[in-house]
């Protein structure tokens, strides 16, 4: 089933050449995004007199896991360790950082993997064209900052129930916002406000995370390569790369596990979700609280054969920890337990899905008996910045946050995390979760039943995927050419 990637339209291509032109606009390569030292100089030396939010050009070349804290332009790995002291279990458990990603979120990666092959191959004109980003958090910041950058029109589609800061933030980026009926899991309500507006006009330009490879592609060269690096940097001796989590979503960032498993073919796959609503453990529905995380469906782009095992993460516990990371009581009650200061300093690096990729890990460590040797990686997606309304709510709720509290959340909620809600796949669950794509995707978004049938059965279906990048590098290449960089 060919993949093609021809120039579409010249006269859509020149449009965007010349607004770039006048903008000054250069897009980075995949490959420099990968290894930002191969960023040209001057642009490393200019991006250090730019802000990290500021909606500036250059700041694309920022889209990346190397961005420095101090926001002093381009550094190492942003990565966090967190030991068994905190974690109570034995193996090194280690999470790529996204809170220093232009927007805080690792999301603006995606959004780029997504709109920019539209750009350089013509099928998107900016001249005419919006782009609209429907998400259930991150997605549509991320794609309402690459919209700003690029001078795109950008709208934003998410559920009416997602956190105050998000709407706010969009709003003041300048963004069309839509809110959708429901919460974190409604994805159908956003579905359906795109088939609304893509019906009114068809200047609306649909980038549906779900559906779009080159988010899963942007994690599978960019992430799934920092995190290899990241490994054999750090390994001792006998350590083995022996996990990788992240909860599904959009099914994008789960696809660094696609990457892992070609260099560490005995690594377990973990795609977590909400207890309220678990779509892939028990074919589930519900409402839930975890922000970032989309369901009801599997997401066309996700390779479900590549997992080994699902579990479901209670929304409450994800909340309770996020109160004792970030609350000055819990943060003192884990002083006194021996956490350093440098780590409880870091923890509110942690925003909601984050905690729950974290749990999710716990629970995978103890399924499988990994020791000290067993390194598992997982992504702290976002940070407590994005959630401060939240915190609030629940003071407001359950009033002041107390040291004796901090106690009970961390050994009911960390120590204690059991292994319930977690499913080992054999081949049939893997295809059961597989067949779920269906009903989504053929019967509801016109998808071709031939091309979900050559998702499970034919093998090249994600290799032409995962290596489609050269061949995007070379058309950015080209275009940065042709703009005049």
């Amino acid at each position: 089933m060919k993949w093609d990637w021809n120039i579409a339209n010249e006269q859509f291509l020149k449009n965007t050449i010349q607004r770039c032109r006048e903008k000054e606009i250069i897009l980075p390569t995949f490959s420099q995004l990968k290894n930002p030292k191969t960023i040209p100089q001057k642009i490393q030396s200019d991006l250090s007199n730019i802000g990290l939010h500021d909606l500036h050009p250059l700041n694309l070349f920022r889209i990346n896991w190397r961005n420095h804290p101090s926001d002093s332009g381009i550094g190492d790995i942003n990565f966090l360790e967190l030991p068994p002291e905190l974690t109570g279990v034995p193996a090194r458990i280690i999470g790529l950082v996204g809170k220093f990603f232009p927007t805080g979120a690792h999301k603006v990666g995606a959004t780029y993997g997504c709109l920019v092959p539209y750009l350089v191959t013509g099928r998107f004109n900016p001249e005419y064209h919006k782009a609209v980003w429907p998400s259930t958090g991150n997605y549509c910041r991320g794609g309402v900052f690459n919209s700003a950058l690029l001078a795109v029109h950008a709208v934003a589609i998410l559920p009416e129930e997602m956190s105050q800061e998000r709407f706010d933030w969009l709003r003041e980026r300048g963004a069309e916002v839509f809110a959708t009926p429901g919460c974190e899991s409604n994805v159908k309500e956003i579905y359906d406000k795109c088939h609304e507006l893509e019906a009114e006009s068809d200047e609306y330009f649909i980038f549906n995370q779900f559906d779009q490879f080159g988010n899963a592609i942007w994690h599978y060269d960019i992430t799934g390569s920092s995190i290899e690096e990241l490994f054999l940097r750090l390994k001792g001796e006998n350590s083995r790369l022996s996990g990788f989590v992240s909860a599904t979503g959009s099914a994008g960032t789960i696809a660094a596990g696609d990457y892992l498993r070609i260099r560490f073919p005995l690594i377990k796959v973990l795609a977590s979700e909400a207890l309220q609503c678990p779509t892939l453990l028990l074919n589930g529905f519900g409402g839930h609280r975890i922000e970032g995380i989309g369901d009801k469906h599997v997401p066309w782009i996700h390779n479900v054969k590549n997992l080994d095992t699902v579990c479901a993460i209670d929304d409450e516990d994800t909340l309770r920890i996020l109160r004792l990371f970030c609350e000055p009581s819990g943060q003192e009650w884990l002083l006194e337990r021996g956490i350093s200061q440098n780590l409880v300093e870091k923890l509110p690096w942690l925003g909601i899905s984050s905690i729950a990729n974290l749990l999710s890990v716990i629970k995978l460590v103890k399924y499988f008996e990994f020791n000290k040797n067993d390194v598992i990686f997982t992504i702290f997606t976002d940070s407590s910045d994005l959630y401060l309304s939240r915190l609030k709510e629940m003071r407001n709720a359950h009033g002041e946050y107390s040291r004796h509290q901090a106690e009970i959340d961390w050994n009911m909620v960390i120590k204690r995390q059991a292994v319930d809600y977690f499913r080992e796949l054999s081949y049939t669950d893997k295809k059961r979760i597989h067949n779920l794509k269906y009903f989504t995707w053929i019967e509801q978004q016109g998808k071709e039943v031939d091309e979900l049938n050559a998702q499970w059965n034919d093998e090249e279906y994600w290799a032409e995927r995962w290596s489609i990048v050269p061949e995007w590098d070379r058309l950015i290449s080209d275009f940065n050419q042709t703009v005049g960089f």
